[in-house]
């Protein structure tokens, strides 16, 4: 069967989750946001004590628990000093590309709330002032932060209130074209997140329960590798619902859900792949099985803390990955269809 998954909906969810800074560890602000559309849905939410946000299904069926996973968390960065020229140094939270986020607005969000604009900028910023401008490394040491205030001395810069670890993140600069493309830093993986969000309204508005007990995770340090590591002890199964990866080797495309076998260290439980597999096939879904070659997920690092779970892993395919994105709606809309397929079993 193919769902009728509401778009509109969808894009407008990814464009408030987008827009909600979260970068690794950082959950101020997410979490509200969670609430407020889990609340919209008739949901409640709980957070565990490293901050992840978890809503409760009953499923027609209490013989087992399965839980889906999706991170709140995005690359950004993290004050390390505060020169004495009033700029700011940095250190990167997750694996990002320092070429791709030269030139971006960012904000920094101090311990007491305030927040303040910057710019990223390499140290040898200009074609006209430096040499080496276009061969110099991009690095946490080569490049910095210019806030958008009339500093010019560290000490100006500690009167705003700014410190030593202070998040900062940068902008997501989401746009959504005409005809279906998403353009935004962070679709990895607010885009599921959105997705998740969907499946509930039409589970909601459908009056249909999951097959079996199942438990919505969003978690905070995926990018660091260890977002999963908590498991509820009553789950028995886990799936992953992250980026698909688009490359060499890969069937994978914006337009299509993917199904990842194997990452980089781990192997996904065979009969779970085979069954979302099926699960995807059912509903209709465009959909792709790929080996994901430098990639991790949560539900991979759930199975290495030692829980005794199975595991799988899917999510719409992504280009551009860890810079600024692109996806389609329709690979949005099949990635919905798989997690409604496998949370009613059909």
């Amino acid at each position: 069967m193919r769902f009728t998954i509401d778009e509109a909906y969808l894009l407008d969810t990814f464009k408030t989750i987008v827009n909600t800074p979260s970068p690794v560890g950082y959950s101020v602000r997410m979490n509200p946001v969670l609430e407020r559309i889990a609340a919209e849905l008739g949901y409640e939410v709980s957070c565990d004590n490293r901050n992840s946000t978890y809503i409760r299904l009953e499923g027609e069926d209490a013989s087992k628990t399965v839980l889906v996973t999706s991170h709140c968390d995005t690359l950004g960065l993290m004050v390390r000093d505060i020169a004495p020229d009033g700029t700011l140094l940095f250190r990167s939270l997750g694996g990002g590309s320092h070429h791709s986020i030269e030139g971006e607005s960012v904000t920094v969000h101090t311990r007491d709330g305030r927040s303040y604009t910057g710019l990223v900028a390499h140290k040898s910023h200009s074609v006209h002032s430096f040499e080496d401008t276009h061969t110099a490394p991009r690095n946490d040491d080569t490049m910095m932060v210019i806030l958008d205030e009339c500093v010019k001395t560290r000490d100006e810069v500690l009167a705003l209130g700014i410190a030593h670890g202070d998040i900062i993140a940068v902008n997501p600069q989401c746009e959504i074209t005409e005809n279906g493309f998403v353009k935004s830093r962070y679709i990895d993986d607010k885009g599921s997140i959105a997705c998740v969000f969907t499946a509930l309204k039409y589970l909601k508005e459908n009056g249909l329960k999951p097959k079996y007990n199942t438990i919505l995770q969003f978690t905070y340090y995926e990018e660091i590798g260890v977002g999963g590591a908590y498991i509820p002890d009553e789950v028995s199964e886990v799936v992953a619902m992250d980026m698909g990866v688009i490359g060499p080797h890969c069937d994978g495309n914006e337009y299509a859900v993917s199904i990842c076998a194997k990452d980089a260290s781990y192997v996904y439980d065979y009969t779970m792949t085979g069954r979302l597999v099926e699960y995807a096939k059912k509903a209709g879904c465009d959909y792709a099985v790929d080996l994901f070659v430098h990639y991790g997920s949560d539900a991979a690092v759930s199975a290495r803390a030692g829980n005794n779970v199975r595991t799988g892993l899917f999510g719409m395919g992504v280009m551009c990955s860890h810079g600024r994105e692109r996806t389609h709606v329709k690979g949005l809309v099949n990635a919905t269809g798989l997690l409604l397929a496998y949370v009613l079993d059909i």
